[in-house]
């Protein structure tokens, strides 16, 4: 993926980059920025390749690429997880980093933006493979993170126990325990009661502000969610909670669809079942009274009123979007909207609802767990999803309150408000020669 230079502002072939580069120059324009701060912020402070070797069980080595992007530490360290992908590129992390900036900015929390991971097929390793690989590549970023600095945390394909492994070998390294140079840790070691349903609780708490202003009752709202894994999953459950019926679910083994209502506890069961053997996948769920479509993208078009795109990228784009029936869209994934593609929600009249906002619980859940690591002092997971629920609503309600005021769409009113928290800092700080 090539960089390139187009009418003097960065672009990139990358999606995820690209994409992130618009819509914050977009923002800037409109906020009459500093060319100099536009150019500072148009790139990370620090990008570190690394080769991660790894003895297979058969013997032989293969080297992985891993990466860590440190776009912004402004604010205080840079925030932002790790991911274990086949797709994982240096550009995808740099990309990722830029919108953890604007999303640990927009949350109010003292963090700026990193990404992290190696391109692999995690599905493909066995434990002892993925162990070797997770400490190998902690003992390579080790030198740029820290609780000071960087604080990863799980992403696409990690969790708790990658979090450990990476955590352990540092410790080793420099001798000395340090829990807060890492979060989404399990909850018996150091983690956070609450974690787990953290970004989902965020979402939800979203779509239920957004009923809440539009005067909508969530029992006669309809809700797809695609995407069902750690973030859909939990969305779905909340939301069903909260009173409103859940549609249509979906991960890599389809959609499935009930015009009358899923049992996301049922599915709860299916993940649950064999989930070592299958991968905690939804296979077999049709049986539970759903028709399954073929692909996992099928639930973006499903007649609903909310839509949760909670998967991968650019699954909205300009192909697709004509075909989205939700009046209301909520981003749980990173960038499920491309540029093209929320042109035509908007002229459709559609509300979308950014990533960076909709998916912060994650983070401001992170936010809340390195806090508590750093005092040596855990909360109750009561006070926990409170103090969550409350600052999202806030935050929400902030970005709609700037959106309607402006006449402008929720994304730009989100990127306005976390730019400037940001851009204003680095102004203060003045740039170092």
């Amino acid at each position: 993926m090539a960089d390139r230079i187009v009418d003097g502002r960065r672009r990139s072939d990358n999606l995820i980059l690209d994409t992130a580069l618009r819509d914050f120059y977009g923002a800037a324009d409109e906020m009459h920025l500093d060319e100099g701060l536009i150019s500072i912020l148009s790139y990370p402070e620090r990008r570190v390749d690394v080769s991660v070797p790894v003895e297979m069980e058969d013997g032989h080595v293969k080297v992985f690429k891993g990466y860590r992007v440190q776009h912004s530490t402004a604010l205080g360290p840079s925030k932002g997880g790790i991911r274990y992908s086949a797709d994982v590129t240096g550009a995808d992390c740099e990309g990722l980093a830029m919108l953890m900036t604007w999303k640990c900015s927009l949350g109010g929390i003292p963090y700026g933006g990193g990404k992290g991971g190696i391109c692999c097929d995690p599905t493909a390793l066995t434990m002892r493979e993925k162990e070797r690989m997770s400490r190998t590549f902690g003992a390579r970023i080790a030198p740029i993170i820290g609780r000071w600095n960087d604080v990863p945390a799980p992403d696409m394909y990690t969790g708790g126990q990658e979090m450990v492994w990476i955590m352990d070998t540092i410790c080793k390294m420099v001798g000395h325990f340090e829990p807060a140079m890492l979060t989404g840790k399990p909850v018996d070691y150091w983690g956070a009661k609450g974690r787990t349903e953290a970004t989902g609780r965020g979402l939800a708490t979203c779509g239920l502000e957004l009923m809440k202003l539009k005067g909508l009752d969530p029992s006669k709202m309809k809700i797809a969610v695609q995407g069902f894994g750690n973030v859909g999953s939990y969305t779905a459950l909340l939301l069903k909670q909260a009173g409103a019926t859940i549609v249509a679910i979906s991960d890599t083994t389809g959609t499935y669809y009930n015009p009358n209502g899923i049992n996301v506890e049922k599915a709860f069961e299916y993940l649950d079942r064999d989930a070592k053997k299958r991968g905690r996948k939804l296979s077999g769920f049709e049986k539970e009274g759903c028709e399954k479509l073929d692909s996992v993208n099928d639930a973006l078009f499903v007649d609903c009123d909310f839509l949760f795109p909670c998967a991968v990228q650019g699954v909205i784009n300009e192909n697709s979007a004509n075909k989205v029936k939700a009046k209301y869209v909520i981003e749980g994934a990173n960038s499920p909207t491309t540029p093209e593609g929320e042109i035509i929600l908007n002229d459709a009249g559609k509300i979308v609802v950014p990533d960076f906002l909709a998916n912060a619980g994650g983070v401001i859940g992170s936010y809340f767990e390195w806090a508590q690591n750093l005092q040596g002092f855990s909360w109750t997971e009561e006070d926990y999803n409170k103090r969550l629920v409350s600052l999202m609503a806030e935050n929400f309600n902030k970005v709609w309150a700037y959106a309607m005021d402006k006449k402008v769409t929720m994304r730009r009113s989100a990127y306005i408000a976390a730019i400037k928290r940001v851009s204003d800092i680095v102004a203060l700080r003045g740039v170092y020669l």
